[in-house]
């Protein structure tokens, strides 16, 4: 069994599509499980459906009907303007959305998010499994909220590994292609619950995993791995082989080829991933395996904009210890802040994270009942691994450096 996890990018039209077709159809789909995330940017649009409908009731359907529109045009291109059980389908998925949208009493953000965000993922797997049939390819739509099963921690959810192994093997029976969504499961009481924001990797190898997978791939707009996101850096270099301890040392301070959590599944099962060009599906791309050394051995460079840099100090001098550090920590986790970088000293406490909820504000009057706090926005946090003094100088040329921290092999800035 092999699985392929197909992101936004690779199904963000008609044509994206129709290329996954011929990838498949080039490198074979037996035994196989694809993983696929929404279409192009519509988690962002199903975002800001959300957001419009806490802080805008009366616009959020405008914002709906967006979506809507854009499924209906990929239908259309696909199927030369008319496939009756396609659009019905879509049509009914739509409605589902558009019914809890109605009648939804929770005023809980995350319930509603993870309901309704996931309609994307559920909308982009039926429209794929469509069209594979359509065009001579057997295929079979599994919905991963049957196979992925979590806790209720919306927006974040924890995994159920002996539950969620039952029922993917269960659900994944036979060797025909089957069709799964990335990104969701489902908690005890079957509400649909999300991984994580980019988290149709982590589906993938924990498919993998439950199935005793020969190999994953996950198939990207660029090469393979790089050494630095090409969007930000003008210069990279693809990395053909790395071990599973560098990716997940460069998934964990940031790199956004692979999402944090896929590599630890694989690992313990020694499962290879593979990150290839569904441009040019032949390409070798990158391996990520057990005990391979990184080629080449060059610099990676990270970086995560828009976070928070928070120093504290007590206000009677004393020292910072495990009391006060485990106080910071609890309250951090409280209002769901992701830790980025740390640093202390005598009497101070530094720490940059990241408000992925909006509650900065609260944690800040909650750490100034006891702390003196200074607080800087907006802060971009540069991690390079592997630096040399030529990796470090090209960065400080650029910006305006408020923090650094470093061991013998990662080099972190926090920069202006």
């Amino acid at each position: 069994m092999r699985v392929f996890k197909f992101g936004g990018a690779s199904v963000k039209d008609a044509t994206g599509v129709q290329n996954v077709v011929r990838v498949l159809t080039e490198i074979g789909h037996q035994d196989t499980v694809i993983v696929i995330s929404a279409m192009g940017k519509m988690t962002n649009a199903l975002e800001a459906v959300v957001s419009g409908y806490f802080a805008q009731p009366q616009t959020y359907l405008e914002s709906f009907q967006e979506v809507e529109e854009f499924h209906r045009r990929i239908v259309a291109d696909l199927f030369a303007g008319h496939n009756p059980a396609i659009e019905e389908r879509i049509k009914n998925i739509l409605g589902q959305c558009r019914t809890f949208l109605e009648n939804n009493r929770s005023p809980h953000n995350s319930f509603v998010y993870d309901q309704v965000v996931s309609y994307g993922e559920l909308l982009s797997t039926s429209i794929v499994c469509a069209y594979l049939n359509h065009m001579g390819i057997e295929a079979a739509w599994i919905d991963a909220r049957n196979c992925i099963k979590t806790d209720n921690y919306y927006r974040s959810a924890h995994l159920d590994w002996e539950r969620t192994q039952t029922a993917v093997q269960q659900q994944m029976q036979g060797t025909v292609l089957k069709v799964t969504q990335g990104f969701i499961g489902s908690d005890d009481n079957n509400f649909t619950t999300t991984l994580g924001r980019e988290g149709s990797d982590y589906s993938a190898a924990i498919m993998a995993y439950c199935l005793g997978a020969t190999d994953v791939t996950i198939w990207k707009d660029v090469p393979g791995v790089l050494n630095a996101d090409p969007r930000v850096f003008d210069k990279t270099q693809l990395l053909h082989h790395i071990s599973y301890q560098e990716a997940i040392e460069l998934a964990f301070y940031g790199a956004s080829v692979i999402h944090p959590k896929t590599l630890q599944p694989l690992q313990r099962k020694e499962i290879p991933l593979f990150v290839k060009s569904f441009l040019n599906p032949k390409e070798p791309g990158t391996q990520v395996g057990k005990g391979v050394r990184m080629r080449p051995e060059v610099p990676c460079y990270i970086v995560k904009k828009g976070l928070s840099l928070l120093r504290l100090s007590t206000r009677d001098f004393s020292f910072i210890v495990e009391d006060n550090i485990s106080d910071i920590f609890k309250l951090l986790h409280e209002h769901k802040m992701s830790v980025d970088l740390i640093q202390n000293s005598a009497i101070s406490f530094s720490v940059c994270i990241y408000d992925k909820y909006n509650k900065m504000e609260s944690l800040l009057h909650a750490l100034r009942a006891r702390f003196d706090v200074q607080h800087q926005a907006a802060v971009n946090l540069y991690t390079i691994r592997h630096y040399d003094d030529k990796a470090e100088q090209e960065l400080l040329k650029a910006h305006e450096l408020v923090l650094e921290q470093r061991t013998q092999t990662t080099l972190q800035l926090v920069m202006k």
